[in-house]
């Protein structure tokens, strides 16, 4: 008798059947009829102009505040290196996408995570460490669709957050790739909008066009723009001007929206599923944030579990997770799990979480 397929509630990568590769085809071919001489040379580390322009409208700046690069995570590290020196505090939302910790230890950070709530942050406890002295370099978050919690930051949190980077002058990194896939409920501002001479914005493509693009952006305040610029350029002197003018082009067709569209009706199902089948089978085991967009949903355990015993069980039962420790800046997170729901169906979402809830409950033995 076959095994059972294997569940993977692993990596938040987009559904495979997203990718609008006809149309991607026909841009390809186009940049490189038409612009070949331009894309396929060295470029300016700043990014493709065009792309830039478009960005940068998005948000009305100037297009010299937006730098493109290869994914926002990549633009993160850049300014990990150029903000942080080695020793430093860094405030990160407990918990936080995996990466992004890595990424800001690796450049010496020294980071303090402030618990969530179903409307983000701690952020009483936020002004409570500023009060006493502490100064962080700069505030990682990750206001809409929160990875991997799916936590959305309120408004009201969103206006205090602007207010005390403004009075204690620490930088706000904003990273919103989420924030266009919401499948119901209202709208936010961005951080940046609220205070956008303390706010640093990433965001990429990733999730709404192709991953393999590789293809996000910043926008940020001119002088700190102009330093990334050189950074960026002594690091890989451009990130590919061909896959930023086909991102440049497929927008300028019209394609964005009608593809955000298409998004919005492939994962508000799987959403759905995800939360119906959390409350048919774990709502006696378990806690979770009913999120309205993004990729996760994010499930904490009521009792305590040994994480290394719960991570074997799951691969046993053909269900793979990732390790919730991971997404905690202390190291805690034994009893979190994070559930991407984006590349399943919501037949494998079932299945995959009915399977969750035996192994929760073994494990709890």
């Amino acid at each position: 008798m076959m095994s059972e397929p294997p569940i993977r509630f692993t990596r938040g990568v987009p559904a495979v059947e997203s990718f609008p590769t006809t149309q991607l085809a026909e841009c390809a071919v186009t940049v490189l009829a038409e612009q070949g001489r331009i894309v396929l040379q060295y470029g300016q580390a700043g990014g493709f102009p065009l792309l830039r322009e478009i960005v940068a409208r998005e948000v009305g700046v100037d297009s010299g505040r937006a730098i493109i690069g290869n994914g926002s995570l990549q633009l993160l590290d850049l300014y990990a290196r150029l903000l942080v020196s080695p020793g430093q505090v860094v405030y990160v939302e407990q918990p936080s996408y995996d990466r992004a910790l890595t990424v800001l230890r690796r450049g010496g950070a020294r980071l303090r995570g402030f618990p969530l709530a179903e409307d983000g942050p701690d952020v009483d406890a936020i002004e409570q460490c500023l009060k006493q002295g502490e100064r962080p370099v700069l505030f990682y978050i990750i206001p809409d669709f929160q990875n991997p919690s799916g936590v959305v930051l309120s408004l009201q949190k969103r206006q205090r957050l602007a207010s005390l980077a403004r009075e204690y002058e620490f930088w706000i990194v904003e990273d919103i790739p989420y924030r266009r896939l919401r499948y119901r409920g209202e709208e936010p501002p961005t951080l940046f909008s609220l205070a956008p001479e303390r706010t640093i914005l990433l965001s990429s493509y990733s999730k709404l066009i192709s991953p393999g693009l590789r293809v996000g952006y910043t926008i940020a305040p001119q002088p700190l723009v102009n330093e990334l610029a050189r950074m960026a350029e002594d690091t890989y002197i451009n990130a590919s001007y061909l896959n930023q003018a086909i991102v440049a082009l497929f927008i300028g067709k019209g394609w964005l929206e009608p593809q955000i569209t298409r998004l919005k009706a492939l994962y508000e199902p799987r959403l759905d599923a995800t939360l119906n089948a959390l409350t048919n089978y774990m709502s006696d085991l378990a806690t979770w944030f009913k999120t309205e967009g993004g990729f996760f949903v994010g499930v904490t355990l009521k009792g305590t579990v040994d994480a290394g015993a719960l991570l074997k069980l799951a691969q046993e039962a053909n269900l793979l997770l990732t390790d919730g420790r991971s997404f905690f800046a202390d190291g805690s997170g034994g009893n979190f799990i994070r559930l991407p729901f984006c590349a399943l169906t919501p037949e494998e979402i079932e299945i995959g979480i009915a399977r969750l809830a035996n192994v929760v409950r073994k494990a709890m033995k």
